[in-house]
């Protein structure tokens, strides 16, 4: 049971008029009229309301100790986190070079009742000009064979096997390697391919990444439904490309269009097809970008020649983007030099010497060494003290972020700096990873879970809340279970906080490779001796819903249809999901009683029947489970592509 917090007075607006009234009848028997149109019980409820005011604020009294002892345990607000997005520049010619560099400004479309929210480019991105210098094909049990001959126009091959064979690969190499570019591959002739549909084939698109290593390219649009006929097919090539040799062959940038295994009932090629001739070209490029503008060498103040000074930037929020904070002081004694100081997170280990700070990106403040009184009374200087005089600036910090920015996919779509031959600029993916700064009430509940810890990892809800701790900023929720026959294993899964639109992808709850390395380092620290840690993505079950949604009387059924989706998306949520809003247990499974409550409030819905659960594969076909979803413990279900059919009334 919590101990409740006093109400250090308790007296209200109208205990106080009659409270006053009271001593008037003592004090003035003679003053009879107390109604409220009497002059002197408007200046008695006027009293009452300002007495009433210093109450409330009395009763903060309790809530500002129990801040107070949550700094002295260690416990800081979480500051605010930018959205990061690629955003991919798409070229009107195709120069030899156009570079986009790092500052460049894009943003959202301004409407009549939203801001344009805009977004920074976070590393310099060039885009250069490519063309093919090498064709070939790798054939399954064989060798990688050129075809100098096509690359020349004189004479075509077929690209795969007769029939084709998974893993067969078509092999194109371009004049230099082109990472984070997109490319148009354009083929000509008649290509003779056969057995696959116009929108679908069984190929995916590749590039090199070397030491025999290839990753997968995004498709942006496929023109040759799946080389059967002449087009163009526009591929986002993966920041790992390279230019090297392979298998022996010349070096380039290759790509490869390569077969994979399909189910027995889908379509398959019959026939090879045929390439004549084929041209490339870089039309564009992705930049990564964060919703956050920086501030470079910002004057916070000067020097007092004093200890623990504290100074506040003047652009807030701050936000956390992974590059460290650097302060410079300058040098009174020197001609216009500056040294650079350290970030540390308390001075604990700063001697007098250490140019070390303290930055709180939630305040916006900086602090410097302080001076303490020792029990002896001697002072001690933790941290290097600014000469008087000395000017302090940042080097640089970012300011912005928060949950506004994590907006859908091609929403980013207004080009604000001038870059020569852009023509246009889109989102490809939804923004990701913007999330406000904590907030008083939250912290409180993590100052008792610090205290349990201990900053030892023990028991299954150690692991847990030491998960949170090791990365506030990109994990959301995770979920600890031990395995093995002496339970000497201990698995810790993370759900990475993820953007805030309705429907989810697995790709959209995959942490960063620097977000696991990040925890495992901090979770080594703290196990048990003999214990094994390990860190990996959530595990998910993806399923969808079929239901037909009665409408009541004079319902638009667009907007009903609209607002049920929201609603089991928001229901099913990974993480804002379930009835209490905090994510969707782990190991719960699906009825269709909470397809119900999901839908309950919704004041256009009359009732949903019927309601069916099906099951999602990995190829995207469902399995109707009936009226109930069972998931295995530890497993998170992930709704996905939901069908609703609105019955108007």
């Amino acid at each position: 049971m919590s101990l409740g917090a006093p109400n250090l007075d308790d007296r209200r607006f109208q205990d106080l008029v009659d409270g006053a009234k009271r001593l008037v009848q003592q004090q003035c028997a003679t003053w009879t009229d107390h109604n409220v149109s009497d002059p002197g019980v408007t200046l008695i409820e006027a009293f009452a309301w300002m007495v009433e005011q210093l109450s409330f604020r009395l009763n903060q009294v309790p809530d500002r100790l129990y801040v107070k002892f949550l700094e002295l345990i260690g416990v800081r607000l979480h500051p605010a986190t930018a959205a990061r997005a690629k955003v991919t520049f798409w070229l009107s010619k195709n120069p030899q070079e156009v570079p986009v560099p790092a500052g460049t400004v894009v943003a959202t479309r301004r409407s009549e009742t939203e801001e344009a929210i805009p977004f920074t480019v976070v590393e310099d991105l060039v885009i250069p000009q490519c063309e093919v210098t090498e064709l070939g094909a790798h054939r399954v049990g064989g060798e990688p064979y050129l075809h100098k001959e096509t690359v020349r126009g004189d004479r075509g091959f077929h690209c795969f096997s007769q029939p084709p064979l998974p893993d067969d690969a078509l092999l194109v190499g371009l004049s230099q390697k082109v990472p984070n570019c997109a490319v148009a591959l354009r083929f000509q002739g008649p290509p003779l391919g056969r057995g696959v549909g116009v929108t679908w084939a069984p190929i995916v698109w590749e590039a090199y990444a070397g030491d025999g290593l290839w990753v997968p390219c995004g498709l942006e649009r496929d023109d040759t439904a799946g080389l059967n006929r002449p087009g163009e097919i526009v591929l986002h090539v993966p920041p790992e490309h390279v230019y090297v040799s392979f298998a022996g062959q010349p070096t380039a940038g290759w790509l490869r269009g390569r077969v994979y295994v399909t189910a027995d009932d889908e379509a398959k090629y019959q026939q090879s097809p045929r390439v004549d001739r084929l041209e490339a070209h870089t039309i564009g490029g992705t930049a990564y970008t964060q919703q956050a503008e920086r501030v470079d060498r910002e004057v916070i103040g000067i020097g007092t020649g004093l200890g623990g000074e504290r100074f506040r930037v003047q652009r807030q929020p701050v936000v956390s983007v992974g590059t460290p904070v650097v302060l410079e002081v300058s040098q009174p004694e020197s001609d216009g030099s500056w040294a650079a100081w350290s970030r540390v997170e308390n001075f604990a280990h700063s001697g007098e010497d250490d140019r070390h700070f303290v930055f709180d990106e939630v305040s916006g403040e900086v602090v410097l060494g302080p001076t303490v009184r020792l029990s002896d009374g001697d002072l001690k200087q933790y941290g290097a003290v600014p000469a008087k005089g000395a000017t302090i600036r940042l080097v640089s910090y970012w300011t912005g972020g928060g949950s506004r920015g994590n907006v859908g996919t091609a929403e980013i779509s207004v080009l604000k700096s001038s870059i020569p031959y852009v023509r246009a600029v889109v989102n490809r993916e939804a923004a990701r990873g913007g999330y406000d700064g904590e907030d008083v009430g939250n912290a409180k509940l993590r100052g008792p879970l610090l205290l349990h810890t201990e900053e030892r990892a023990v028991t299954k809800e150690d692991y847990e809340q030491l998960t949170l701790r090791a990365a506030p900023q990109e994990v959301a929720r995770a979920y600890c279970t031990a395995t093995g026959p002496d339970q000497g294993v201990v698995r810790v899964y993370v759900v990475p906080k993820a953007p805030d639109h309705q429907e989810l992808t697995q790709a959209d709850l995959v942490p960063d490779q620097a977000t696991f390395e990040k925890i495992q380092r901090y979770l080594d620290l703290r196990r048990l001796i003999g214990t094994r840690v390990m860190v990996e993505p959530a595990r998910y079950q993806p399923f969808t819903i079929t239901a037909v949604v009665q409408a009541r009387a004079h319902a638009n059924a667009s907007k009903l249809e609209q607002d049920a989706l929201r609603a089991l998306y928001r229901y099913f949520h990974p993480i804002r999901g379930g009835r209490d809003g905090r994510g969707w247990p782990f190991g719960k499974a699906v009825h269709v009683s909470d397809v119900h409550a999901a839908l309950a409030d919704l004041p256009d819905c009359e009732y949903a029947d019927p309601v069916a659960l099906h099951r999602l594969h990995r190829n995207r076909r469902p399995t109707s489970e009936g009226g109930l979803l069972k998931v295995e413990p530890g497993v998170l279900v992930l709704s996905s592509g939901h069908q609703l059919q609105v019955r108007p009334a």
